[in-house]
């Protein structure tokens, strides 16, 4: 597999990543455990977090490396696999990852995009934290509690009232 973002060291990149079961709601009802496998991740492969919003069954994120580095791959496996591991096996899995020992939870790849210039991170930044108003699971971004958004209000970077109807 050849992802643009996994050939550039010190990248800008946007990441949707699903879980299998498109109905579930297993980010939201575990948020505590994708938080912690995130960091547990950051600490070991560090990376900057410039954006993200959790789903109830995918999330989008936008991810900066460090100079150098270009390994987004290694860094989603180790999150996937250590939310995996921290939940119960109760899950329906295909006979295929069966075979090779793997749970049913996230979908094997995950859509990816490089930032090229700065209107196209700021795009995607607004992209992110107004998804839950676009799945509509929210009417405001204000009220989706696993975003990225609420930071950006608290350091002054977008007005509180941001995306607002």
């Amino acid at each position: 597999m050849d992802y643009h973002c996994a050939n550039t060291p010190g990248g800008t990149c946007v990441f949707t990543v699903n879980l299998a079961d498109r109905d579930s709601d297993t980010l939201v009802r575990h948020i505590e455990t994708l938080r912690t496998a995130m960091t547990t991740v950051r600490k070991a492969h560090p990376f900057k977090l410039l954006a993200m919003v959790v789903l109830p069954e995918h999330l989008h994120a936008i991810w900066r490396l460090p100079a150098g580095d270009a390994n987004f791959a290694l860094r989603w496996s180790l999150i996937k696999s250590g939310f995996s591991r921290s939940l119960p096996r109760s899950e329906a899995i295909s006979p295929s990852r069966q075979n090779k020992g793997e749970r049913g939870i996230w979908q094997w790849r995950y859509w990816e995009h490089q930032i090229r210039h700065p209107t196209d991170l700021e795009r995607h930044i607004d992209y992110i934290h107004y998804n839950p108003v676009k799945h509509g699971w929210v009417k405001q971004p204000t009220d989706w509690p696993h975003s990225t958004l609420h930071a950006y209000i608290e350091r002054g970077i977008v007005v509180t009232d941001w995306g607002r109807s």
